[in-house]
């Protein structure tokens, strides 16, 4: 029997029978997942029908609107064939907030040209849908990052734990963190404007209905091709001035001025961009690039900003019209551009050149191989990250009620976490794999030593990786890194503890071993 005659249901069939039947089918990706959404609809409907006549039998009216339905999935044929193709729908929303609107440190003064992108794509394939979303902000946090991933997942017809978010860390961008929203509410404190969610819940919507708007138009995509290029002079350690005690001294930060600073040397990075991208036999259809660096090259103006690597991305999609270019911000927690980057205006568009011209390159670099559902797979970690020491709840209530709000990993900011992690929650860690490639997807301000160790742990295959999803946890340091001091891994800074290393590092080793 053929997978479109396997969906064709009897109308002699009860009712409750043919629910059982129905349900399979709504848990199943479609072609264009329409069919699977409209199913889960149906049912909703049928559940009402069922409810108005216990006994199963169902009115004229109601049959023929079942028909027609069930007629509508029939014509949808399954993608769980092995010679079926893979799709991919693409979406892209405004992430910018309003005149006056809080963003991360200071309140939106003006918007420019380039406007903050929440952006991505959804793999139609042999399994349930898999949505990646890359933001200009700042961070997504706690429940705002549940939110997310929920809203998303909806409009794809998929489940949360197959969707990742991810936030570039532009610092002229809004921060979202719904958990901390409810915190400041709770206690009444004023002056926590930047947690007001009600911006952050419209680009949800904004990018759910996209995503529904996108399902249908799902271009085919038959092959894929990975990518990685050396990006020249942008990215340098932060943590390098170590002084003979072994401890951090000043950190050479996202813009340097201090000539001895600047004359060290770039410490370790991942000096490499990486791209993943998918191709309609010629036509590419989506570029994904993660590269390891924070993205600041000035800021604090009140002028929303994508900063120099949505300037990158942009030069990209303006080289590359016909594809979408989703750029994710790598294990850069450690990483700035401070030893190229004093701050001044004109360095913006000399580091968005450079990433730009790295990007280039890895997509010139990228080989095309065909591509088939089978290649393509989803692996995911639930972990607990172990809690900093520091972090009292008590102790950090009553410093909250008589500190000026101000900052932007602030007591409110730990205090969502900490409820968070002794309630019980936990974080996903996730694997992409496509043929030969995977993408781990990872949480908070991850020190660049997880990405490089992520592709040591495999390097058969091409490993690249997205950080700041989950950005809960704040910095998150080796092991090694937490007696050395330094900024990232202050009190004010991480919230967790430095046995959070051994957690990812399983994890990641587990995710990669899985084919």
């Amino acid at each position: 029997m053929t997978s479109r005659s396997k969906n064709r249901f009897s109308l002699s069939l009860p009712i409750n029978a043919l629910l059982r039947r129905l349900r399979p089918l709504a848990n199943r990706d479609v072609s264009s997942s329409a069919g699977a959404l409209l199913s889960r609809r149906f049912l909703r409907y049928f559940d009402l029908q069922r409810c108005l006549f216990p006994g199963g039998s169902l009115g004229s009216r109601c049959w023929r609107t079942i028909f027609a339905s069930l007629l509508v999935l029939v014509l949808t044929p399954s993608l769980s064939s092995a010679d079926d193709f893979v799709r991919v729908a693409t979406f892209d929303v405004d992430a910018t907030p309003p005149l006056g609107s809080a963003m991360a440190y200071d309140p939106v003064k003006r918007v420019d040209e380039l406007t903050l992108r929440c952006r991505g794509i959804v793999i139609l394939g042999a399994e349930q849908p898999i949505v990646l979303c890359a933001v200009d902000w700042i961070g997504i946090a706690n429940e705002g990052h549940d939110a997310f991933r929920s809203a998303l997942a909806e409009a794809a017809g998929t489940v949360p734990a197959r969707v990742a978010v991810h936030a570039l860390h532009q610092h002229d961008a809004p921060g979202c963190d719904f958990t901390a929203e409810k915190i400041i509410r709770e206690l009444g404190l004023q002056g926590y404007s930047r947690f007001d969610g009600k911006f952050h819940r419209l680009v949800m919507q904004r990018a759910s209905e996209a995503i529904r708007a996108a399902l249908p138009n799902a271009k085919k995509v038959t092959h894929f091709g990975f990518g990685e290029s050396m990006v020249k002079q942008v990215a340098s350690n932060r943590r390098v001035a170590v002084g003979p005690d072994g401890k951090v001294g000043s950190m050479r930060g996202s813009s340097c001025k201090v000539p001895s600073l600047v004359a060290m040397p770039e410490g370790l990075i991942d000096p490499n961009v990486a791209l993943l991208g998918f191709w309609n036999e010629d036509t590419p259809v989506a570029i994904l690039t993660s590269y390891a660096c924070h993205p600041q090259s000035y800021y604090r103006l009140g002028i929303p900003s994508p900063d120099f690597p949505g300037i990158a991305r942009f030069i990209r999609g303006q080289d590359l019209n016909m594809a979408l270019h989703v750029h994710f911000n790598g294990a850069g927690g450690n990483i700035a551009a401070g030893k190229y980057n004093d701050g001044s205006q004109p360095k913006r568009m000399i580091l968005a050149n450079r990433l730009a011209d790295g990007m280039r390159e890895a997509y010139e670099k990228s080989t095309r191989v065909s591509l088939s559902a089978t290649d393509l797979g989803w692996n995911s970690e639930s972990v607990s990250l172990p809690i900093a020491t520091h972090l009292n709840q008590a102790d950090m209530i009553t410093k909250l009620k008589g500190t000026d709000p101000k900052g932007y990993i602030s007591l409110a900011d730990q205090l969502a976490w900490l409820e968070r992690v002794q309630a019980g929650h936990k974080i996903d860690v996730t694997c992409l794999r496509v043929g030969d490639v995977r993408m781990l997807h990872l949480p908070g301000e991850l020190f660049v030593e997880y990405q490089l160790a992520a592709k040591a742990m495999r390097p058969d295959l091409h490993v690249m990786m997205a950080a700041y999803g989950d950005y809960g946890p704040g910095y998150i340091g080796t092991a090694a890194s937490y007696p050395e001091g330094g900024y990232e891994t202050g009190p004010t800074s991480s919230s967790v503890a430095p046995e959070v290393e051994a957690v990812l590092m399983s994890a990641m080793k587990r995710l990669l071993s899985e084919k």
